[in-house]
């Protein structure tokens, strides 16, 4: 399961000036308005220049992998359509893989992919190829770095090849980092710090956590984790704190764990709602502590909130339950310090007429839901400390854009207790026990036993 990797050079600090290595294009028209689904409404407070459609899904859209009853999606080297877009963890740089203007998955049945990078933190979004002399497998990921670089991991043969990709003169520079060989392996979402990235490689009776990106020497192990392991979420800022989706035997519950990366993959226990149910963690935000969880504890699958540290159980919405739709959050509002109930989060929304936006707040108790912009990488977004929600689409005329969506205001209700209230029907005696989020190593607190 280990690799080896050769010694390598030091990484380059930054990319080549966007004046000496990148051509600016001119800022895309705004999207035009498809019809909207007939369940959504248009958002209130969004912007001029910014028109959500409605959703049918776009040429060249395809809906993400299956999940399975687990949970667990399909082995990324069977796919045939790579991830919309992976969007570094400050929100300044984003990668796909992406194809050739008309040369689409949908017009041949193994297209060529190339990685591209997006730049978001300017005045106006634009995007960077980077192809090298062949073209790329769609089983292939990437990820982007907050200094511009573009972190690749190939299959090839028996083993899992990382590079660093950047834009240099007129053409690609490409940085080898090293391999694993493993039958498995999964990348896990951008670190917090910008320059790093892991991945996890599951073994018969563990699941080890690599540092694949950002060492001194090639891929490093930093953490052996007991059971299997999936999922991947941050819970700092300072990409110390990784909470995992894990399952100590086959057949066996899935519980959220907390692993310490510095404290040589020290556990410590994070969901816990009923004895048997298959508890995951979903999104994170370490300002505020809400975490979005996805349950079958109240009987079925449901999504639902908590706080890290709070004694307080899990609430699972009746609002964030749609018939005949699929919900995912995807990002959550920062900077809302202390005020987890305030949070905006965005969800994907998947029914049979395409993916549509929801926006909703733990204390508004409502589920807002709006149409995306034609041509969005469904899935794909951020906000802005201010409530703005930021979503990448791509379509004719404009290859590389960003719709703005403010977050829709919530009426005032009757509630003395500002949403902490559970607020679906009253669960089942026993199902909803108080989560141990206090365990969490973000309190200070050691686990029981």
């Amino acid at each position: 399961m280990g690799g080896g990797a050769p010694a390598r050079a030091p990484l380059p600090h930054r990319t080549t000036a966007p004046g000496e290595a990148e051509r600016r294009r001119p800022a895309p028209p705004a999207p035009v308005p498809p019809p909207t689904p007939e369940n959504a409404t248009p958002a209130p407070g969004t912007r001029a220049g910014t028109a959500p459609g409605a959703p049918p899904p776009a040429a060249g859209h395809r809906a993400a992998p299956p999940v399975t009853a687990t949970g667990a999606r399909p082995h990324p080297d069977v796919r045939r359509v790579p991830p919309a877009l992976v969007i570094a963890a400050d929100g300044t740089y984003a990668a796909r893989l992406t194809t050739a203007p008309g040369a689409g998955p949908e017009h041949t049945a193994d297209p060529a992919w190339y990685p591209e990078r997006w730049t978001l933190d300017g005045p106006e979004p634009y995007a960077v190829p980077l192809p090298l002399d062949q073209p790329e497998e769609a089983a292939s990921d990437v990820l982007p770095f907050s200094d511009g670089r573009v972190l690749i991991r190939r299959r090839v043969a028996d083993r899992h090849a990382f590079s660093l990709l950047y834009p240099t003169g007129p053409g690609t520079g490409e940085l080898p980092l090293g391999a694993l060989a493993c039958a498995e392996l999964t990348l896990l979402p951008p670190s917090p710090d910008g320059m790093s990235a892991y991945a996890l490689v599951p073994g018969d009776r563990s699941t080890a956590v690599w540092l694949v990106a950002g060492g001194a020497f090639g891929p490093e192990h930093v953490a052996e984790v007991p059971g299997r392991c999936s999922g991947g979420v941050w819970l700092d800022r300072q990409g110390r704190l990784l909470a995992l989706d894990r399952q100590l035997r086959e057949g066996g519950p899935v519980k959220a764990v907390a692993v310490d990366l510095e404290r040589g993959g020290e556990v410590t226990p994070l969901l816990q709602i009923a004895p048997d149910s298959h508890d995951r963690l979903l999104l994170a935000d370490p300002d505020s502590g809400l975490l979005l969880i996805r349950s079958d504890a109240p009987g079925e699958d449901r999504l639902g909130w908590g706080v890290l540290g709070s004694c307080l159980p899990v609430r699972f919405p009746e609002c964030l339950r749609v018939p005949g739709a699929t919900l995912t959050p995807f990002a959550v509002q920062p900077g809302q310090m202390l005020m987890p109930e305030s949070c905006a989060v965005a969800l994907r929304i998947d029914g049979a007429c395409g993916s549509w936006v929801g926006v909703w707040r733990p204390s508004g108790r409502r589920l807002h839901q709006c149409a995306a912009p034609g041509g969005w990488l469904a899935g794909a977004g951020f906000w802005t400390r201010d409530g703005v929600l930021r979503l990448p689409y791509a379509q004719e005329g404009a290859p590389c854009a960003v719709a703005l969506l403010e977050a829709p205001a919530d009426e005032p209700h009757r509630s003395d207790t500002n949403g902490t209230e559970p607020s679906a029907a009253d669960p089942t005696p026993g199902v909803c026990r108080p989560v141990p989020l206090g365990e969490a190593p973000l309190t200070g607190r050691t686990a029981p036993g």
